[in-house]
């Protein structure tokens, strides 16, 4: 036979069926066993593809990736249960921003918490309900510095000191300075309520006076609103409960009257004052 691919003499050269053995183990048809140095063949190597031909990308082991730290919270400036010159700083500036409708109150309460869990959510920071320091300067960039009759909008304010005419007798000592009313027998202090006041045209009237006549129960005659536990000591223009007063603060005014928006408090004054007691209206 003539081995194909061969050129030259050898071309026509016959070849046995011993060296056509020969010659395809030298070529590679069969793997030849290989011994080792002991003599022992040695197992062949396998060397295979997948089906597809393609020899395949080695897996790469997932690299871990630590997780980031957390940050750790801004610590709270006030959280519920606190109260103080702060939180009715706080309460003020979210009722600015319509957050918050009820107060200042000066306690951080379950309505005060729900307010800054409302302005936090809505700027994209932590839902937690208390005040830190990274809500508090949101909040007064937002908002301006409030005045002292917003921070005192709904009462709660200070008494000044009383006058020197209060400080003998049974008197209700009304300052119109700090908007407030002493009940005072005998130079102590009884009791301090907020009060409200007339309006520009319509002013309470300063002085001394005396109660001259009270109502548990009354309906202005001129203006047809109620007027509770009124003490009258200048012509129509009394001390007693007003509901406006309860409902708005000093957002409002009255028509002349000292406005007392705590119903319980006026109730127990109403019990004590007595027909000729003195009445001061002062600034």
């Amino acid at each position: 036979m003539r081995i194909r691919g061969i050129r030259g003499p050898l071309a026509a050269v016959r070849i046995s069926s011993a060296a056509l053995a020969a010659l395809t183990a030298l070529v590679g048809c069969t793997v030849q066993p290989v011994t080792g140095a002991d003599g022992k063949p040695v197992p062949p190597v396998r060397a295979g593809l997948p089906s597809g031909g393609t020899p395949r990308t080695p897996r790469r082991t997932p690299r871990t990736v630590p997780a980031p730290s957390l940050v750790p919270a801004s610590p709270a400036l006030w959280s519920p249960g606190d109260s103080g010159p702060g939180v009715r700083e706080l309460q003020a500036r979210l009722r600015q921003l319509d957050w918050l409708f009820d107060g200042p109150t000066g306690s951080y309460d379950d309505l005060t918490e729900h307010a800054v869990e409302g302005f936090q959510g809505r700027r994209g920071l932590p839902r937690t309900g208390r005040t830190d320091a990274v809500t508090w300067q949101r909040l007064v960039a937002m908002t301006h510095p409030p005045g002292r009759w917003e921070l005192y909008l709904m009462g709660g304010q200070p008494a000044g000191p009383p006058d020197p005419r209060c400080l003998t007798g049974r008197v209700l000592c009304i300052d119109k300075t700090t908007r407030t009313l002493r009940w005072m027998v005998g130079g102590r202090t009884v009791s301090v309520m907020s009060v409200r006041f007339g309006a520009q045209y319509s002013p309470t009237r300063d002085g001394v006076f005396h109660v001259y006549w009270k109502a548990r129960t009354w309906v202005s005659t001129l203006y047809h609103s109620p007027m509770p536990y009124a003490m009258f000591f200048s012509g129509g223009q009394a001390v007693h409960y007003s509901y406006d007063f309860a409902a708005r603060g000093y957002a409002g005014g009255s028509h002349g009257c000292v406005n007392v928006r705590d119903e319980a408090a006026i109730q127990r004054l109403f019990g004590e004052v007595r027909v000729g007691d003195s009445v001061v209206v002062h600034w």
